[in-house]
């Protein structure tokens, strides 16, 4: 395959003087579905998706399904049968010529798989996904939970709401998470959307319009900040494990290496701080209740 690492995640990879390890980590990197990863993929009941505007703003999206609704229907196409809520930025992503960044996480067995590549939308409903890029990850900092009940919701969904700053409400959910996705994107690669996890508190609120968050030692090829390196726009999704419900941010991260922000986060390497512009929450739109088993050995104590 081509260059397995754009020019963004380089720069990152030099600065952090991982060039070697990088390289051979990235060997894991595919452009067909490894063996296994249809019998995996086919037992999952989410998938969070990582898309752009075509007014360019990044955002992470929810999709949910029986086991089942992920299907390797060849080498290199992933088959989704699944739709988002009405009003998602997924839909209009369609009209963008960026592609789509795939998350399949099993939160009990700490397994996850990337998926990157063009989506074509069906007639019947839901999605191809073209890969031109798969591959699994890595267990750390994921919260171990599982599935405790699922079903359509009792009462009629309540209405998106939408806004530029969050919420007092949300301020406290943010605050409050072990578990969120980041989703960045660039130009020719595609978006992208990672895991991210820590202890209860590990994202800090600044402000109705501002985070941060600690970046811990991952796999060293650094997909996302490398594509904040070339361009700032970034989307987080935030999952209401409890109610079913999410928040989506959008708006710019900028990462930064100064000591005094370091200090703030124990076992960081870096900080994450992220502007939010835009702000969605929907309630109730995924049918999945988990309940939280326990954390990952690996979050920083």
């Amino acid at each position: 395959m081509a260059e397995r690492f754009h020019t963004g995640e380089l720069a990152v990879q030099a600065r952090e003087g991982v060039q070697a390890v990088a390289r051979r980590v990235g060997g894991i990197i595919g452009e067909t579905f490894p063996p296994g990863a249809r019998d995996f993929l086919a037992q999952q009941r989410m998938l969070v998706v990582a898309s752009v505007s075509p007014e360019g703003h990044v955002w992470g999206s929810l999709l949910t399904g029986e086991a089942g609704f992920l299907e390797v229907a060849d080498a290199r196409t992933l088959r989704i049968a699944s739709v988002p809520h009405e009003g998602d930025p997924l839909h209009a992503s369609l009209r963008s010529q960026v592609g789509w960044g795939a998350l399949a996480i099993e939160f009990a067995t700490r397994r996850r798989m990337k998926v990157k590549g063009r989506a074509e939308v069906l007639s019947g409903g839901g999605y191809l996904l073209h890969a031109s890029a798969v591959y699994a990850l890595c267990p750390k900092y994921i919260q171990a939970r599982e599935v405790r009940s699922s079903g359509a919701p009792a009462e009629p969904v309540p209405t998106p709401v939408e806004g530029a700053r969050m919420t007092e409400a949300q301020q406290r959910q943010v605050g409050s998470v072990d578990t969120f996705f980041l989703c960045t994107a660039h130009a020719e690669a595609g978006a992208d959307a990672s895991h991210r996890g820590g202890n209860p508190g590990f994202v800090r609120v600044l402000g109705p319009d501002r985070l941060e968050y600690p970046d811990y030692a991952g796999n060293n090829m650094f997909n996302s900040l490398g594509n904040l390196e070339l361009s700032p726009r970034a989307g987080l999704l935030f999952l209401d494990f409890e109610r079913g419900g999410t928040l989506q941010l959008s708006g710019e991260a900028r990462v930064t290496w100064e000591p005094e922000r370091l200090a703030r986060f124990p076992g960081a390497r870096r900080v994450v701080e992220f502007h939010v512009a835009q702000v969605r929450e929907a309630f109730g739109i995924s049918p999945l209740r988990w309940r939280f088993l326990e954390p990952s050995r690996f979050n920083p104590s």
